[in-house]
């Protein structure tokens, strides 16, 4: 086995809790539609979609005063399609963009050699996106909907799988808790095709959200570059500097891709000076480590910028979808009903949950009632507004 195709199985081991899941509801949802004592049947996910779309377009329109476009279209992929279009959502470099789309095909496939070959054309890029690759491929089975391009995917398989499983779980007789399930089920729709729609309209909020994941991303590919083209001498050094694992002189990307994933600074700079660094305008390095990769902490400090840019903006498009969804959904006996069948909480749960972006659409909801919406989009925070919400109604109010 080539070193490639070791990295090519690592990846696929590290989703393989998610492909086991996807694997459990496949057989499970087999068993059930072979069973002749389960004779109850739910709508499909298009058909709920269809029938509770115009009004939850309604509710959207009259509490943020901002009508989601009438050309949004609502598909439901399915299971390898959905993989692909996840891939579609990695704000990657220009560069990179058709070097994605081909990693996620490829996992999507469960290709090992595909992923191998995929690897060796780039394998600067490979260390970057791979990491996409694995979170957004492993929360596939609890991830109900995207928004991407003026289109809605909901993740048919699950949302198809779930109810039927839930109720035959709860065993015989069917028809008599079917009601209860059923109506979980159009919860659960109801808030996947609300949330969405509410992403729908953060317009401004997206485009700077995309502009800095791309820096950020773009800075990632520079970093891995440097690593890869390390000399073995130093990279060794590096290595046992940092406490890496030994790694046979074999596998000479994987010492490096050791390094990456080490000193990458989503994960080094986070690690080491902590969630704060959101609110930090310099960071500092281990001058040993910098002596060995000088332009280390340039490449920190131009991080900065946009990671912050990106954690303002995404954490507020976050916390303004699941405000509308708990606001407007709030005395919604469907959704009361997701909460309790799926979730096993309630909505008084639900609604003390802490969400910094939701804190801060919270509070300049209380000043701004419907408004909120238009300014959160048109004038996003940055972070320390995220953090003080104070700061931020200080600033609006000057405009």
């Amino acid at each position: 086995m080539t070193e490639l195709e070791e990295f090519a199985d690592a990846l696929l081991d590290q989703i393989s809790v998610e492909i086991n899941e996807e694997k459990d509801i496949s057989t499970l949802s087999s068993r059930i539609s072979e069973d002749s004592d389960f004779d109850v049947k739910f709508e499909s996910p298009q058909q709920v979609t269809q029938r509770v779309k115009s009004d939850l377009v309604k509710k959207i329109s009259e509490f943020t005063g901002i009508s989601p476009s009438s050309n949004i279209e609502i598909e439901f992929p399915n299971l390898e399609e959905l993989k692909r279009i996840k891939g579609k959502k990695v704000f990657a470099t220009t560069d990179a963009r058709d070097f994605v789309d081909k990693l996620f095909s490829a996992l999507a496939k469960q290709d090992r050699q595909s992923i191998a070959t995929v690897i060796k054309e780039d394998t600067a890029k490979f260390l970057v996106y791979s990491t996409y690759a694995k979170s957004y491929i492993s929360k596939i089975s609890t991830t109900y909907g995207d928004y991407l391009e003026n289109t809605i995917y909901v993740n048919n398989f699950v949302l198809s799988s779930y109810p039927q499983i839930i109720l035959y779980k709860q065993g015989k007789p069917y028809n008599l808790r079917f009601d209860t399930v059923n109506s979980g089920y159009v919860g659960a729709l109801k808030m996947t095709i609300l949330e969405e729609l509410v992403h729908s309209i953060q317009t401004d909020l997206y485009e700077q959200n995309k502009t800095a994941v791309v820096e950020v991303n773009k800075i990632n590919e520079e970093l891995a570059k440097i690593i890869l083209n390390l000399d073995d001498s130093i990279a060794s050094k590096l290595a046992e500097y940092l406490q890496l694992p030994d790694v046979p002189p074999e596998f000479p990307i994987a010492k490096r891709a050791n390094l990456f994933f080490t000193l990458n600074p989503d994960n080094f700079i986070v690690n080491v000076l902590g969630p704060d660094v959101m609110t930090f305008t310099k960071v500092e390095i281990d001058p040993t480590i910098s002596s060995m990769i000088p332009q280390l902490l340039d490449i920190y400090q131009r991080w900065l910028g946009p990671i912050q840019r990106h954690h303002a903006a995404f954490s507020t498009m976050e916390g303004m979808a699941e405000f509308c969804v708990q606001k407007i959904l709030a005395d919604d006996e469907d959704f009361a009903q997701y909460l309790t069948t799926f979730m096993g909480t309630d909505i008084s749960s639900y609604q003390v949950r802490k969400h910094m972006g939701k804190d801060l659409t919270n509070q300049v909801y209380s000043v701004h009632g419907k408004q909120t919406f238009e300014i959160l989009i048109q004038n996003p925070p940055n972070t320390r507004e995220l953090k003080d919400p104070q700061l931020y109604l200080k600033r609006i109010s000057t405009k």
